[in-house]
């Protein structure tokens, strides 16, 4: 990922969704061809000159000091989310490491955590998105069209970026989808802010660009915004709708893996739904175990 490049667009994109009146410039300066802040507006406003804002801007200076940086978010008036992707954009060198370029493992605890929450979605991400591992339950409610054995085969893990923008059977499942995208697209920013050197991840969001014309919209939007927790609707295929509540649990430790779980209000029509989809894949599984021993009865003889 290019970050002088991403740094020049982000500070473009909020200069030009500020207009002059919003900061009191209603007077300054005369007739506007583009929509926004004018260069030498903001940098007046976050008290530096022009020549060092546009060479900021432009990706010729990667060295800027904490006090101009808050200068300039106090002049965006950028959330803490912004203003934090402000800082990785700026400082990219700043606490890397290259990533492995091995496939990503969780620790065997972790999957002995996820099998034994049977009764509530789980799904263990990688900070690209891509799955690590579900339980039956998680599985059958983001992706029960895929081989439940997907996150086991490193090469061919299901991702959920991809799923999202790339699978008709994933855009059928969210009835707020354009929603559910501009969050999923705005969670990225920032982990691409983090991450500018990893390879994979910027693979990813090329194939996406390529792939998605609604993903490359968004993209050059510049949204930014952490998704921590909130409420996520569905229209499941097999059980219809229902609306769940979730949280993202990021692990303490500097592999950037997150567990996604998903959870129904009591006495609500979603945990009654979630209860049905409980029950079918219960019943599936146990039709596996007793077609197992007829199998291997079978290829014996």
């Amino acid at each position: 990922m290019d970050t002088p490049a991403a740094l020049g667009d982000f500070l473009r994109s909020r200069r030009a969704a500020l207009q002059p009146e919003d900061v009191g410039l209603s007077s300054y300066g005369g007739r506007r061809r583009v929509p926004g802040l004018r260069r030498e507006e903001l940098a007046m406003l976050a008290g530096v000159s022009i020549t060092y804002y546009t060479r900021l801007e432009q990706g010729q200076s990667l060295n800027a000091s904490d006090s101009v940086l808050d200068a300039l978010a106090r002049a965006l008036r950028l959330n803490a989310d912004e203003h934090a992707h402000l800082r990785d954009l700026a400082r990219p060198a700043r606490g890397r490491r290259r990533p492995a370029e091995r496939p990503e493992q969780i620790r065997p605890a972790t999957r002995r955590l996820v099998e034994t929450m049977g009764h509530v979605p789980a799904v263990v991400l990688d900070r690209r998105a891509d799955v690590l591992a579900w339980n039956p339950l998680g599985h059958a409610l983001l992706a029960g069209h895929l081989p439940p054995d997907g996150p086991d085969r490193p090469g061919e893990r299901p991702n959920l970026l991809r799923l999202l923008f790339l699978d008709p059977h994933t855009r059928e499942l969210y009835p707020e989808w354009t929603d559910e995208a501009r969050t999923a697209l705005a969670s990225l920013r920032l982990v691409a802010g983090r991450h500018p050197d990893d390879r994979r991840l910027a693979e990813l969001i090329g194939h996406l660009s390529m792939q998605s014309p609604v993903f490359t919209d968004l993209w050059a939007r510049h949204p930014v915004r952490s998704c921590i927790s909130g409420v996520k609707r569905f229209h499941h295929p097999t059980v219809g709708p229902m609306e769940l509540a979730f949280e993202n649990l990021q692990f303490g430790d500097e592999s950037g893996h997150r567990m996604l779980l998903y959870s129904a209000e009591a006495g609500s029509p979603s945990e009654a739904a979630l209860g049905l989809l409980l029950g079918e894949v219960s019943a599936r599984r146990s039709a596996n175990a007793t077609d197992a021993p007829q199998r291997s009865n079978t290829l014996a003889r």
